[in-house]
């Protein structure tokens, strides 16, 4: 999993501490992606940034959002 995020958004802090929890019980790797560092991402998430996003079944769930919600998203 994915949480594309950026330094300073107290949003994607927010994001981060309600998902490890949940992470950790569904066995996820959650990998931070800075937009910042990347032109496409920041065009195309910059203004909705934190996403929690799946890359290989390319399903994405934007702020705001819950561990329910996120859980219920990505269900196997």
């Amino acid at each position: 999993m994915q949480l594309l995020h950026t330094l300073g958004c107290h949003l994607c802090e927010q994001a981060e501490a309600l998902l490890a929890p949940l992470a950790r019980e569904r066995g996820w790797r959650l990998v931070q992606i800075d937009i910042a560092t990347d032109d496409t991402l920041l065009e195309r998430y910059g203004t909705r940034i934190p996403v929690l996003r799946d890359p290989l079944r390319d399903l994405e769930l934007g702020w705001p959002f819950d561990a329910e919600r996120a859980g219920q998203h990505f269900a196997d």
